[in-house]
């Protein structure tokens, strides 16, 4: 499961980035539009914190939505009107490749599939709090 995979590489991170500082609290954005297990995530998470020593480190996660734009109207929307719609197959696709949301999503207006994403893509630290700061 990609979860993992993505769990290693905030743990990977927040031990690079840390330099042996204590790190007490990490903010940790999801896009909706990568469409991750939450559960799946946060247990990873845990357990790879485990394994490096960082018990006492508080991970939070945000989802930021996804805001889909299309490039021919000019039509804004939220991933998520569009997640409804879509079959169980299609949907895991997305989650694995989301690159490969452009086959499957348009432009509820037009129907263009030429959409760019504005927001709600990809996974990453959004801030990392020391002790003592």
């Amino acid at each position: 499961m990609h979860e993992w995979a993505l769990a290693e590489g905030v743990i990977k991170t927040i031990k690079e980035y840390s330099k042996d500082k204590k790190i007490e609290k990490v903010v940790v954005k999801i896009g909706e539009l990568q469409q991750i297990d939450i559960d799946i995530f946060k247990f990873a998470l845990d357990e790879l914190k485990k394994e490096n020593s960082m018990n006492k480190l508080s991970i939070i996660l945000e989802i930021e939505p996804a805001v889909l734009k299309c490039r021919v109207c000019g039509k804004t929307w939220s991933f998520s009107e569009n997640l409804k719609e879509l079959d169980d197959f299609i949907a895991e696709s997305i989650h694995f490749v989301p690159e490969v949301f452009h086959a499957f999503i348009k432009c509820p207006n037009c129907g263009s599939p030429d959409i760019d994403i504005l927001k709600g893509r990809g996974v990453w630290i959004e801030k990392i709090k020391f002790k003592g700061e």
